[in-house]
C-alpha cells in the first residue's frame, strides 16, 4: 500500500509539469504582469488606441468574436429542448459550458477595455440609456450570462451531490432556453448594429443596412462550428472522460450540425449578395478591398459551406472537424474585418491602428484562462458523461 501511495504521489507530481501546464502557466504569469501595468498605468500604457480608433483588439476579438463563437450554447439547447431533438442531448452541456466561459471572459475583457471598469454596471443599475444600443447589448449580455450560469449549475450540483437543487434547476430548463434564445437574438444582432452609426468609417463592402442581420445569422453557423470544434478537442484531449452515450451521439451531432451550418452559410452568402445589390457596391469588388472581401466570402464562407455539405453527405468526420476549424477562423476573420481592418479604411497607413504586443498578450491570457477553466471543469464535473445517479433520468 505504501508503494502504491508513493507511486501515485510521484505520478501526481510529474503530471503537473506537462507541456500544456508549463505553456499555460507562462502565459498566465505574463498576463498577470500586463494586467498590473494596465490597471496602474491606464490604457495608454498597454494599447495603441487613439481618438480615431477607440475600439481595438479587445473589442474586435475578445468581444465580437467571443460572443459569436459562444452562440453554440443557445443553438444546441434550442435544438434539444425547444425542437425536441434529443439526439443532441450529449452536446448540450459542453456547449453550455463553452458559452458560459465565453461570455464570462467577454465581461472580463471589457474590464480591460473600459477606462474605469468599476463603472461597468453603472448604465444598467443607475443611468439607463434605453435609447442606446450599447445599453441593450450590456443588459442582454448581463442577463444571458446569468441564464448560462443557471443552465450550467446542474452539472455542478450533481458534482456536489445536491440532488434537490439540481432537480429544481432541471425543471426550469425549457424556460431558460427560451429566454436565452430571445436574449441571444437581441444582442448578437445589436453588436452588428453598433457599426451602423459609422457609415463614413467602415468600408462600403462591409457596411450595410443589413449588418445587424449579418451578425445574427453568422453567429448561428459560428456557434454550430464551435460546437464541432470543441467536440474535436475534447475527443483528442479528454477522451478518457467521455462515456459511451456521449461517444455514440457525438458523431451524429457533428454530421447534423455540419449539414445545418452549410445551409445557414449559403443563406448568409445570399444575404450578402442582396446587401451588395441594395447598396450598389459592385464596383468595389474590382479594387484591392474587393479582393479582400471576396477572400472572406469565398475562402471562409462558400468553401467551408461546400465542405460541410460534402462531409455530412459522405459522413466524413475528419473532413467535418477540419472544416469546423476553418469556419471558426472565418468568423474571426469577418469580425476583425468589420471592427479593425475595414474600419478607418481611408486613413493613411501610418495613422491606422495596429494592436501592441501587450494587447495581444492580454488577449492570449484571457483565451488561456478559458481553456484552463474548461479543462478544469470538464475533468471534474459531469460535462462529457452522464452522472451515474442520474443516468436513468430523462431531462425535460
Amino acid at each position: 500500500m505504501q508503494q502504491i501511495s508513493a507511486s501515485l504521489k510521484n505520478a501526481a507530481k510529474t503530471s503537473v509539469w506537462t507541456p500544456f501546464n508549463i505553456v499555460a502557466g507562462i502565459i498566465i504569469a505574463v498576463g498577470l504582469v500586463l494586467t498590473v501595468i494596465r490597471f496602474t498605468g491606464g490604457l495608454g500604457a498597454v494599447t495603441n488606441l487613439d481618438h480615431h480608433t477607440p475600439w481595438g483588439l479587445w473589442i474586435g476579438f475578445d468581444l465580437l468574436c467571443g460572443v459569436a463563437l459562444a452562440a453554440g450554447g443557445y443553438m444546441t439547447s434550442a435544438a434539444c429542448y425547444i425542437f425536441g431533438l434529443k439526439r443532441f442531448h450529449a452536446a448540450v452541456r459542453p456547449a453550455i459550458l463553452t458559452a458560459f466561459l465565453g461570455y464570462a471572459l467577454v465581461v472580463l475583457a471589457l474590464h480591460y477595455d473600459v477606462g474605469r471598469p468599476w463603472r461597468l454596471p453603472y448604465p444598467i443599475f443607475y443611468s439607463q440609456g434605453t435609447s442606446s444600443l450599447l445599453f441593450e447589448v450590456a443588459l442582454c449580455v448581463f442577463l444571458y450570462l446569468t441564464v448560462l450560469f443557471v443552465e450550467f449549475t446542474p452539472a455542478a450540483l450533481e458534482w456536489l451531490g445536491l440532488k434537490r437543487a439540481r432537480n429544481l434547476v432541471v425543471r426550469l430548463v425549457l424556460v431558460l432556453t427560451i429566454f436565452g434564445v430571445i436574449l441571444s437574438t437581441l444582442h448578437q444582432s445589436s453588436l452588428g448594429a453598433l457599426y451602423l452609426i459609422a457609415p463614413s468609417k467602415l468600408h462600403p463592402l462591409w457596411y450595410s443596412s443589413y449588418l445587424a442581420l449579418f451578425f445574427f445569422v453568422s453567429s448561428m453557423f459560428a456557434g454550430l462550428s464551435m460546437v464541432i470544434f470543441e467536440s474535436t478537442l475534447s475527443h483528442r484531449f479528454l477522451h478518457h472522460k467521455m462515456d459511451e452515450h456521449h461517444l455514440e451521439q457525438s458523431h451524429g451531432v457533428a454530421i447534423s450540425f455540419a449539414r445545418a451550418a452549410s445551409f445557414i452559410m449559403m443563406g448568409y452568402l445570399f444575404m450578402q449578395m442582396i446587401g451588395l445589390a441594395a447598396d450598389n457596391d459592385w464596383h468595389h469588388l474590382t479594387t484591392g478591398w474587393g479582393a479582400w472581401y471576396l477572400l472572406e466570402m469565398i475562402g471562409f464562407v462558400a468553401l467551408p459551406a461546400f465542405f460541410f455539405a460534402l462531409g455530412s453527405r459522405e459522413r466524413n468526420l475528419r473532413l467535418i472537424r477540419w472544416t469546423a476549424l476553418w469556419a471558426v477562423l472565418g468568423i474571426v476573420f469577418n469580425r476583425l474585418n468589420v471592427s479593425l481592418v475595414a474600419f478607418n479604411w481611408q486613413l493613411p497607413a501610418d495613422q491606422r491602428y495596429f494592436p501592441s504586443w501587450m494587447e495581444v498578450g492580454i488577449t492570449l491570457f484571457i483565451v488561456t484562462l478559458g481553456v484552463v477553466a474548461y479543462r478544469f471543469i470538464a475533468t471534474r464535473m459531469p460535462i462529457l458523461y452522464e452522472h451515474p445517479d442520474y443516468r436513468e433520468q430523462q431531462e425535460e
